[in-house]
């Protein structure tokens, strides 16, 4: 008779490890942009430009992607603006929220949209005149907050460098007086710009 060890041993399944489902690989079950190619690829010209139709209808961002691709409208900045300046400052009297996450998604969509040097850089400027603007007129202090302005202020000079003089000497000059500004923040933030300024500018 065997002992109770043996019998363990004997009715253990030599595959029931494999049976174990946190082993098997999971099925891919969330479509991808391949497959949503595939479907695109079967519809004729009507079929297309109703579906985009129907995208258009559906959300306000799809509308501003389509007019800034296209270039469409008097200014295509001028929605990215107002959520720079809804999310950046804040209407503190009607209990507004501010979101840097917001903001940087503006920038975020342009770039997705066309992402023109001028046009980024132009948006990256606001940024910082807003961020930079609302924290000095309100007193708002948080150190994520000027982390974000700071690194925003470093990516407004990389992209001016890639304009023409004129258009690159009216942005430095408003981050000029971004980094004049930001000295009345505290957090060492208008020290970093001066040191960025410098090393961007050589002034």
């Amino acid at each position: 008779m065997g002992t109770a060890s043996d019998l363990h041993t004997e009715n253990r399944s030599p595959t029931s490890k494999n049976l174990n489902p946190m082993t098997k690989r999971p099925s891919r079950s969330q479509p991808r942009w391949t497959d949503v190619k595939a479907k695109l690829t079967s519809l004729d010209r009507i079929g297309l430009i109703g579906l985009v139709q129907d995208l258009y209808a559906l959300h306000k961002d799809n509308q501003t992607f389509l007019h800034t691709r296209f270039g469409l409208g008097k200014d295509v900045l001028k929605p990215y603006k107002e959520t720079l300046d809804r999310w950046l400052w804040p209407d503190v009297m009607r209990n507004q929220d501010i979101s840097v996450a917001k903001a940087k998604q503006a920038i975020s969509s342009y770039r997705k949209a066309v992402g023109e040097p001028a046009g980024l850089a132009e948006l990256m400027v606001s940024y910082c005149e807003n961020a930079a603007g609302f924290s000095n007129d309100v007193g708002y202090q948080d150190e994520g907050h000027f982390d974000a302005l700071v690194h925003m202020f470093e990516q407004a000079l990389k992209v001016t460098r890639k304009l023409s003089a004129a258009d690159r000497d009216a942005l430095i000059a408003r981050l000029d007086r971004v980094r004049s500004i930001s000295h009345n923040l505290g957090y060492g933030v208008g020290d970093d710009m001066d040191s960025l300024l410098i090393d961007y500018t050589g002034t």
